[in-house]
């Protein structure tokens, strides 16, 4: 196991066939499906995350390989709600294919939500219809344009915004809305109890013993939970935004710092910069992925960052980390 303890959950350091799923985790945990960049490895899967956001399912960058890696993490199919696609590279969408296609044999019955960059629609068009297959999926495909909101309901909020790589390339933010968390010792002082505090949740104020009282006398403001998807990228301002005060923030680090110009040249970070781009954002954790194959050991790029932000782990296949607890104010 690699990071700090009590925040990962590997399911095997090595996949094999040994391997057994494991299927408890935290309400909102992130689901490593492979950590490999373009060239999958014996130990590392290529590219791919699954997001359990509450009773929401994100599927993020389904590389190669991806189908089968959710069979290994115990990811069923049905948890798919929203399939977020950062670019068109192999690496990060060739297992978009087989997805579709386990989801329409699944009778998946809900509609699941495919956003990736508009410039790649006709790469979309082809892995979506890569093979003879009856089609049962509910696919919805939202293409977007730009930088910008891409999904909300009441419960988050799902953003894109443009990262510096060789194609067209934007990663993702799930950002739950502020809230208030209720003060006990408020609300005692208040005279408030029972259903009369539900009342207060709901319309936002009360009246008792001649009294109004309003939900933010007896609150505290509550920053959402969120968390950011940074892949395949230079150091740029919309890594960044994106990153901004993320509870878990899981960024690429392809290359370490003696790779650097390399890395530049083929628009991606360092594991240093990766960890810098942390501190600029003050993210509270952060999640190294994406490693090129010359580097078998993953803790070589754990090295290279915690110096920089201590608070940070090296993804292995089929770990499961779960989003930090709300941040107190």
């Amino acid at each position: 196991m690699t990071g700090a303890k009590g925040w990962t959950t590997p399911i095997g350091k090595r996949l094999h066939w040994r391997l057994r799923p494991r299927r408890e985790m935290s309400s909102r945990a992130l689901v490593v499906l492979g950590t490999a960049s373009q060239v999958p490895t014996r130990r590392r899967n290529q590219n791919g995350y699954f997001v359990r956001w509450d009773e929401v399912g994100f599927l993020v960058d389904p590389g190669e390989g991806t189908q089968r890696q959710m069979i290994l993490a115990g990811v069923r199919a049905s948890r798919i709600h929203h399939i977020c696609i950062t670019h068109f590279h192999g690496d990060h969408c060739l297992g978009l294919a087989g997805v579709i296609q386990r989801i329409s044999l699944d009778d998946v019955p809900h509609e699941v939500y495919v956003h990736y960059p508009a410039s790649g629609e006709q790469y979309f068009q082809r892995l979506r219809r890569a093979s003879i297959f009856k089609d049962r999926s509910r696919l919805v495909p939202r293409p977007f344009t730009g930088p910008g909101v891409v999904f909300a309901t009441d419960q988050f909020v799902l953003s894109t915004d443009e990262l510096s790589h060789t194609v067209p390339t934007y990663g993702f933010r799930i950002q739950e809305p502020d809230g208030m968390s209720l003060d006990r010792t408020a609300l005692t002082a208040a005279g408030l109890k029972g259903p009369v505090v539900g009342q207060l949740v709901r319309e936002g104020k009360v009246t008792v013993d001649g009294r109004t009282v309003c939900l933010e006398d007896v609150s505290t403001p509550r920053p959402g939970q969120s968390l950011a998807i940074v892949m395949d990228t230079r150091p740029c301002e919309g890594a960044v935004r994106l990153a901004r005060s993320a509870d878990l923030l899981v960024c690429e680090s392809t290359y370490l710092q003696t790779e650097v110009h390399e890395a530049w040249e083929r628009g991606h970070m360092t594991a240093g910069q990766a960890a810098r781009l942390a501190v600029d954002a003050s993210a509270r954790k952060l999640v190294l992925s994406h490693f090129s194959q010359r580097h078998p050991d993953e803790t070589v790029f754990l090295e290279e960052a915690q110096p920089i932000f201590p608070d940070c782990i090296a993804a292995e296949d089929c770990m499961v980390i779960p989003v930090p607890k709300r941040a107190r104010t």
